[in-house]
């Protein structure tokens, strides 16, 4: 099976996308002539022709509230913003209006849209630059939002977002876009709402999405299968909807649960997902659960206070530790 980075995943799930239904179409910042921000987007000009990928001005609130218009007039926009921090200025556009529209208009329309670009912390961005948005819209419902954590779920899952008739909120990351991992050349896509068990194990479930799973997450356990503990590691990949049966067998089986997310520990993702578990299947644990996440401060520029802020291997590792009575 060929190994592509994540960005050209992401490439040729829109190409794909855009070869099959002629409706679909990529706005954005520098997505055109510059062959996008981060090179998403590179040759797709040349490829699909200005009519269909098309450059905006810098104006989030104008673009996003263009795609949604398109998308309830029947196209498939997908609307690259060049950072989610940046959404912040069109929150009603996205949370008043794509999220509603069907809902209020009884059904009479879709809003077939992706919104989807770069989320999070991404190497000395600054405070402004380094939004973690998932908690914001993973509460409101009418969207569904999903955390890729590799080049396979990259692809997979995008490749359904473009074709869902609810607008999806698609969080990337600046940091893994020269990720490689295996992609099939074939067609597929990946069911929205469904979580993936990564790795099976024994001791602890370890619940973590996106660029958490890859670069916090994963590495641990890796590191702890070394050293005798089996950890079951769970990629969430739809945060809303979230797939609580997967999290719930797989805790009875184990017994125990960390959850790791770069978000902030209060009324984080990690806290929803935490009282979800609590709820459903308390008698099973034997432990409390474990939560690791990044600092309640806002984010530095500096890398050495960044690295300290964020849930790094070693804090998992503790935590995992800790859950396990080791």
């Amino acid at each position: 099976m060929p190994q592509i980075q994540y960005r050209e995943a992401l490439r040729a799930a829109m190409s794909e996308e855009m070869e099959r239904d002629e409706n679909v179409f990529l706005m954005g910042e520098e997505v055109a002539e510059y062959n996008g921000a981060y090179k998403v987007s590179e040759g797709m000009l040349d490829r699909f022709g200005p009519k269909r990928i098309l450059d905006t001005p810098i104006s989030e609130a104008g673009f996003s509230g263009i795609g949604i218009g398109a998308a309830c007039m029947g196209l498939r926009p997908i609307v690259e913003f060049m950072s989610w921090s940046f959404t912040l200025v069109c929150l009603d556009q996205i949370v008043n209006n794509a999220a509603n529209v069907r809902y209020m208009s009884g059904g009479q329309y879709k809003v077939p849209v992706v919104f989807r670009g770069g989320n999070g912390i991404a190497h000395q961005l600054g405070a402004t630059h380094s939004h973690r948005v998932e908690t914001i819209y993973a509460r409101i419902p009418g969207l569904i939002v999903l955390c890729p954590a590799t080049p396979y779920e990259a692809k997979g899952l995008l490749k359904a977002a473009i074709r869902c008739d609810d607008p999806v909120i698609y969080l990337e990351s600046e940091i893994m876009l020269n990720d490689k991992g295996e992609v099939p050349d074939e067609e597929y896509t990946l069911p929205i709402g469904k979580a993936d068990v990564m790795r099976e194990g024994a001791d602890c479930t370890v619940i973590s999405y996106g660029k958490s799973l890859a670069r916090f997450a994963q590495p641990a356990v890796e590191k702890l299968a070394d050293e005798g503990i089996d950890c079951e590691l769970i990629s969430l990949r739809s945060l809303r909807p979230l797939d609580k049966q997967t999290l719930i067998d797989s805790i009875k089986k184990t017994n125990r649960c960390v959850i790791v997310d770069e978000d902030y520990g209060y009324c984080g993702i990690g806290a929803g997902v935490m009282e979800e578990i609590y709820t459903d299947v308390f008698d099973h644990l034997d432990a409390p659960i474990g939560r690791v996440h990044s600092d309640e401060i806002p984010v530095p520029y500096g890398h050495y206070i960044e690295e300290a802020m964020l849930p790094q291997p070693d804090k998992v590792i503790k935590a995992i530790k800790e859950v396990c009575y080791r």
